[in-house]
């Protein structure tokens, strides 16, 4: 069963790019150097309103037991390292699991 653990946080407009560039350069080459089992991909999104902008993570893992590999027993709790801390206005304290039902590709 496919996991997908979903998660969100909100910054200001002017710390959008610095939020992005420590996603890209320091969170998420520290998730993919934990090496961690059936952990397949990550995918980011992002969204600026007039006075904020939200990213969107979705991670993709094999089964939900790969997930508690990550972060434990408590596994939803949100991974959020404090140098994104100091930037984010806010986040989920939380991630969302779901299983992939279904895929298509056309």
């Amino acid at each position: 069963m496919t996991v997908k653990r979903v998660w969100h946080g909100w910054t200001s407009k002017e710390n959008a790019d610095k939020y992005q560039d420590i996603l890209q350069n320091e969170v998420l080459p520290g998730i993919e150097s934990k090496k961690i089992a059936g952990y397949r991909k990550i995918e980011v999104m992002r969204i600026d309103y007039l006075d904020e902008s939200e990213f969107v993570t979705i991670m993709t893992f094999d089964a939900i037991e790969n997930v508690i590999d990550f972060k434990g027993e408590n596994y939803t709790r949100c991974y959020v390292p404090d140098v994104a801390r100091k930037v984010l206005k806010r986040w989920d304290q939380e991630s969302v699991h779901y299983e992939l039902v279904e895929t298509r590709t056309y």
